[in-house]
C-alpha cells in the first residue's frame, strides 16, 4: 500500500508528517484529510474568531499530491451595528 503524508499549516505553525499514512490508493486521501481538518477543527477553533487549517499531502517520494484547507471565520453582527 503506499504511504501519504499529511503535513499540517495552521496557527502554531507548519508540522510536517514524518510517519505518514498507508492508504490502499489515493482515493482515500479525501477522507483522511476530512478526518484530520475536523480533529484540528475540534480542538482548536474555539480559541478565536478567525482560523485556517491546511494540510498538503505529500506521496512517497516527497512530491505534493494535494493541499486542502478549512477556513473559520465568526463575525459578531451586534458589534457591527
Amino acid at each position: 500500500m503506499p504511504r501519504y503524508y499529511f503535513d499540517l499549516h495552521h496557527e502554531e505553525g507548519p508540522t510536517r508528517d514524518e510517519h505518514g499514512t498507508e492508504l490502499k490508493s489515493r482515493e482515500d486521501i479525501p477522507k483522511e484529510l476530512t478526518r484530520i481538518l475536523l480533529d484540528v477543527a475540534r480542538d482548536e477553533l474555539p480559541a478565536g474568531d478567525r482560523m485556517t487549517i491546511a494540510i498538503t499531502v505529500r506521496d512517497e517520494s516527497g512530491d505534493p499530491v494535494t493541499v486542502a484547507s478549512l477556513i473559520f471565520n465568526n463575525e459578531w453582527l451586534d458589534v457591527l451595528r
